[in-house]
């Protein structure tokens, strides 16, 4: 098939940057395809789409060398609304592209620009919306939307145009589990629809999307081209260096990679369930083993006590008197404990945990933080009690250099110089943002700000840390050093409450799990109960596991009927030795 976009020696480098985003790039993608970029964060990613538009450097200023052709025609001679009506962009931020007031106007404002008629319009933008499951908010406010659902709504704009060329920068990184397999459902029918175009897609969770990708592009630090490919022979041929940048596999196929370095014979290495149950099948020890702990219960703390750190009691809001958003909520949450909190876009999870931190303030009697009331106690004493990083990160920065911003509360509390400098340099390193400590908070790259938010909570030592979606964005080196951080502030008493969609995440490391659907609790308890439970899961917009599933198409599971979820539980139905690392 012919190419639909080339790119030749591609070279940028930001002012003032220690080093390029992108360097000596060059590659095609044919007309029709669909190709997924890999590579750690900071790997330029997110640049190469800003160039493709033509942002990069008509609005956003950077030293470009090199070529891209559109067609066979020369990219830097067209305009930045050339390049737009041919290539639809959905940014990794959606808030970053947005204009109007309403979602509806949202849609509309790109058509006005493209001067699509009025009598085709409103039906472009019905059909936009539809396809993202916006169909009943084209009135709706864009900023009272929830995040997942503002990412639906770049989506519908980017879409209502109707480009030759989508690209997908993280589009799901805000969906519940059931909206990302259903926006990749989309895509699907996208190319059946539409079998011109084109689709470049960043992208971290992969196990619903992989089966639809053609060829994987993977970067490398710094901004070079390492490899490209079809899925199943990149992951196979660079696996090593997949590991050495944390590069997020599909869940079976880092199984895979985990039983054939065992020593175990794979004659390849599976990218989808069905390939999984092929491989697996004749290597597999045991079908059955006796029930156990649930692999994520890295051991109770010493300091755990029965009392709740948070408790929340028949607590109900709304954002405005004829819409609640939370609905005589209660829950209890235990001092010392890993929680999480799962449910759809739009459930009410982020304005349940805004109210642990007074960022949303309850009437009396509703909610109480370490025994007290919250309404009773300052701010001083809510911020020395909780530790809260929120689901946006640029919404909690407030110095002018990552370094600062890191020891920003440790200042506001007095501490010695000297311990805040161990305490900022043990941080930097630990969450590979060293070399970024004079930057300014605001011109990292969103993986990179999602860390420094975290960091800065970590560095005060509250009993209680609530992270609203702490590993958006993430690389599986720098995911891992969270986690880590969160189990050592576990086993030490801390309680920590996660907001995730990350339901593999929930499975390695959360104790206990709540579902918030529609403002209500629907569940609370441990999580092998929820995971098991197809039914809650439907009605939570969750999706099962790719290990359920593949462990009831090889018929494994423990005595008491559950299923494997992590590969450390996987392990040993292949005869070999659980690891204590929980987080592949």
């Amino acid at each position: 098939m012919s190419s639909r976009i080339e790119v030749h020696n591609l070279s940028v480098r930001y002012p003032r940057a220690l080093r390029s985003a992108l360097q000596d790039v060059s590659f095609t993608v044919t007309r029709g395809e669909m190709l997924l970029l890999l590579g750690p964060s900071g790997s330029g990613k997110s640049t190469l789409g800003l160039c493709l538009s033509g942002l990069i450097p008509a609005s956003i200023p950077a030293r470009v060398e090199g070529r891209i052709l559109m067609d066979g025609r020369d990219a830097s001679v067209m305009s930045v609304a050339q390049r737009s009506s041919e290539i639809g962009m959905v940014f990794q931020d959606p808030e970053a592209q947005f204009c109007m007031l309403t979602v509806q106007d949202e849609v509309a404002f790109g058509l006005e620009n493209l001067a699509v008629p009025r009598s085709e319009m409103d039906a472009r933008i019905a059909q936009a919306l539809g396809m993202v499951g916006l169909s009943d908010r084209p009135g709706e406010r864009v900023d009272r939307l929830s995040r997942g659902q503002k990412q639906r709504l770049a989506l519908a704009s980017a879409l209502a145009r109707r480009p030759s060329v989508l690209f997908l920068d993280e589009p799901t990184a805000n969906l519940d589990p059931n909206a990302r397999y259903e926006f990749f459902q989309l895509l699907g029918a996208l190319r059946r629809d539409e079998p011109d175009l084109t689709i470049i897609i960043v992208e971290h969770i992969l196990d619903d999307l992989i089966d639809t990708v053609d060829r994987v592009l993977l970067l490398r630090p710094g901004g070079l081209l390492h490899a490209v490919g079809k899925p199943g022979e990149v992951f196979d041929r660079q696996g090593e260096e997949l590991d050495r940048m944390g590069i997020w596999l599909p869940q079976v196929t880092a199984l895979g990679r985990r039983v054939r370095l065992a020593g175990l014979p794979l004659s390849r290495l599976p990218i989808t369930v069905e390939q999984a149950t092929s491989e697996f099948d004749s290597l597999l020890i045991h079908r059955s083993l006796p029930a156990h702990g649930h692999s994520s219960d890295t051991g109770t703390s010493s300091t755990e006590k029965a009392s709740a750190a948070i408790s929340v009691r028949n607590l109900s809001f709304g954002y405005r008197p004829d819409r609640e958003v939370l609905h005589d909520v209660s829950l209890e949450v235990p001092s010392g404990s890993f929680f999480a909190l799962m449910g759809p876009n739009g459930s009410g999870k982020t304005s349940l945990a805004s109210h642990f931190a007074e960022i949303l303030t309850p009437t009396p009697a509703h909610v109480y933080v370490l025994g007290d009331d919250i309404t009773t106690l300052t701010t001083a004493e809510i911020t020395e009690r909780v530790g809260y990083v929120f689901q946006n990160p640029e919404h909690q920065f407030v110095e002018q250099r990552v370094d600062d911003e890191l020891l920003y509360s440790l200042r506001l509390r007095g501490r010695p110089e000297e311990e805040m400098e161990a305490i900022g340099d043990e941080l930097l390193d630990s969450f590979g943002l060293t070399p970024y400590r004079t930057r300014n908070p605001f011109s990292l790259s969103q993986g990179e700000k999602r860390r420094l938010s975290v960091a800065t909570m970590l560095s005060v030592g509250q009993r209680i840390l609530v992270l609203d979606e702490p590993t958006f964005g993430q690389d599986r080196h720098t995911a891992h050093a969270l986690m880590t951080h969160l189990q050592a502030l576990h086993r030490d008493g801390v309680t920590v409450f996660i907001i995730t969609h990350d339901m593999q995440l929930v499975a390695d490391y959360a104790q206990s799990v709540a579902v918030l659907v529609s403002g209500r609790v629907r569940y609370v308890g441990p999580v092998p109960a929820l995971f098991d439970d197809r039914t809650l899961l439907d009605e939570a917009s969750l999706r099962e596991l790719s290990f359920h599933r593949l462990a009831r198409s090889l018929q494994v599971s423990y005595a008491d009927g559950s299923a494997p979820m992590s590969i450390r539980e996987w392990l040993p139905f292949f005869g070999l030795a659980q690891e204590e690392q929980t987080r592949p």
